[in-house]
């Protein structure tokens, strides 16, 4: 901050004046003027030390004055950058804020089928065709010049001659030079011409390896393609896989989950990870305060988060189904069961703990017809059956309707031996009294911990086994119906239909059905809103685990035994 004037003494600024008594005076005076306050003025004194003292004064009046005058302007810049800070920042706290509103619409205006030639690479090969070396050139051919004679050569003939001699002599000198440029150049050129053609030929070949690699990858792509529409396993998993992963969501929400596809029954079963509710944005307003000079920020109430929470979990769940359902142009996937997990720490123990907070399984045909467009999102979920607690914010875990067994080795790999049934039995082919007896055996270890007890009342060679317990817990015992299923097909909604009359015949509590198989979706679909439980195989592998029994199930084999047996 300069004193930024400029002041100049003009011709003439040493006056002359006379006072009344006629004594002369001299008078000094200069002229100051400021750039940047665009004032000047006219200063005068009788001494020319006087005058100085005044130029002095009145640059530091200027000099205060012009400093008070940027410093407002710096503060006022500030305060304006301030309030367009906490402008740009309200609008992304307000962005942020909607993105989560309109989880649900936004998958609506998006075609979520899989484009198959967007995967395939058609690359150009990214390096350019070599460059032909630039070849040396022959020089000029020497050209043979006529000797000048003198007068006394042309006389004296052997003196002529001599000089034709030499001539002669110089100029085959000067050709066989020439031929050894020549050769020489040959030679270089010769030696360019094969390491382009050797740089030509690595060339063709890296371009070749990459038409190939990109050629043999799109039929790949090709082939995946054919194995979803041939419904494949692996290839449903990792198409419904790339539906999920092309899913756009707020960068802080994690993306991360598992498919299993039983092509038997056609249910895709998604184990979710939904955000926690620290994933969530809660920044609503940034204003400046004048008086402080500072921002601040404000934040929606933590009521409103845990609302936006909940409601954000029944749009992630339904979107997810939209999503898988819409892209599903192969008709792969006749029902979904969706199991939500929320991976959190528990403030009462300081450990990281995962609860599945909501399940669901819905038939495509069901869900199609819903217009997600104008739903509530709870309440569809709701009258789609869904299983959740009354607030989600509350991470009460639920029973997974239908879920991936992890460490399922029912068709790979065998159990450790344990007890009295070891890797080598199969649950699926025992024998249909064996069977009846673990089952109850099963179930009264169960029920034994509430003190209650298990009676086979009835059992039949076709496998099936009846069975009813009674459990004492005031609040959700009772008497209850369990059926068992040694089958080696999907179990259909019949099975179901027939426990579900047992339990209102016996006046039961609760009906379980137990199956080595699995169930369809119309069985599944039937039991909901009912005191039903379905477990299959792998629940009852889990069951057995529990109780410290090992065991295995394989259906494929099951069937060859059973059908070798019938033979016999």
């Amino acid at each position: 901050m300069g004193n930024n004037y400029s002041s100049e003494i003009r011709t003439g600024d040493v006056l002359t004046t006379w006072n009344s008594s006629g004594t002369r005076i001299l008078k000094y005076s200069v002229e100051m003027y400021h750039k940047g306050l665009n004032e000047h003025k006219l200063i005068s004194a009788p001494e020319p030390d006087i005058l100085q003292n005044k130029v002095k004064i009145q640059a530091k009046k200027w000099n205060e004055k012009w400093s008070s005058i940027l410093h407002k302007r710096q503060l006022n810049q500030e305060k304006e950058a301030s309030i367009e800070e906490a402008a740009r920042r309200t609008e992304e706290a307000t962005n942020n804020l909607i993105e989560i509103d309109n989880l649900l619409l936004h998958t609506l205006s998006v075609d979520d089928t899989v484009d198959w030639d967007s995967l395939k690479r058609n690359d150009h090969y990214p390096i350019n065709y070599p460059e032909p070396r630039i070849k040396k050139v022959y020089p000029e051919k020497p050209r043979e010049e006529a000797p000048s004679f003198s007068l006394i050569d042309i006389i004296i003939k052997s003196r002529k001659q001599k000089k034709l001699q030499e001539s002669t002599s110089r100029y085959s000198a000067m050709l066989m030079q020439w031929e050894e440029q020549k050769k020489s150049i040959d030679e270089y050129n010769q030696s360019l011409e094969r390491e382009y053609e050797q740089e030509l030929q690595e060339w063709e070949q890296k371009k070749n390896e990459f038409l190939k690699e990109q050629e043999e990858y799109n039929k790949k792509i090709d082939e995946l393609k054919e194995l979803y529409f041939k419904h494949n396993v692996d290839s449903v998993v990792e198409y419904c896989d790339m539906v999920l992963n092309n899913s756009e969501y707020p960068e802080s929400f994690p993306k991360d989950y598992e498919l299993e596809y039983n092509p038997d029954t056609k249910i895709l079963v998604v184990e979710y990870q939904l955000p926690s509710i620290e994933c969530f944005p809660t920044l609503k307003e940034v204003k400046y305060v004048a008086s402080r000079k500072e921002l601040k920020e404000f934040y929606i109430s933590e009521s409103q988060v845990q609302k936006m929470f909940d409601e954000a979990m029944y749009k992630i769940t339904l979107r997810t189904l939209h999503e898988i359902f819409e892209s599903d142009v192969a008709n792969a996937v006749e029902a979904i069961s969706f199991n939500g997990w929320v991976k959190t720490i528990n403030k009462a123990t300081g450990r990281e703990e995962i609860n599945c907070i909501l399940s669901i399984q819905v038939k495509k045909d069901q869900f199609v017809e819903i217009d997600l467009a104008n739903v509530d999102p709870k309440v569809c979920f709701r009258n789609l059956k869904g299983v959740a607690g009354s607030k989600l914010s509350a991470l009460t875990p639920v029973q997974p309707i239908l879920q991936i067994n992890k460490s399922d080795k029912r068709f790979v790999e065998s159990y450790e031996v344990a007890n009295q049934i070891d890797a080598t039995t199969n649950l699926a082919a025992m024998d249909w009294e064996d069977f009846e007896h673990l089952i109850r055996e099963l179930f009264e270890k169960e029920f034994q911990t509430t003190g209650g007890e298990v009676k086979v009342t009835q059992a039949s060679r076709d496998g099936g086994v009846d069975a009813i317990a009674f459990d004492p817990d005031p609040i959700r015992g009772g008497k209850i119906i369990i059926q068992a299923k040694r089958y080696t097909n999907t179990v259909s909604v019949s099975a179901v239909r027939d426990l579900y009359g047992s339990v209102v015949n016996e006046g039961a509590t609760k009906g379980i059905l137990v199956s080595t198989a699995d169930y369809g979706p119309d069985a599944y679909e039937f039991a909901k809103g009912k005191p039903l439980t379905l477990l299959n195989g792998s629940n009852l592998l889990h069951l057995l685990e529990k109780h410290g029994h090992h065991a295995k199930i394989d259906l494929k084999e099951a069937k060859k035994i059973l059908a070798d047996k019938a033979k016999g």
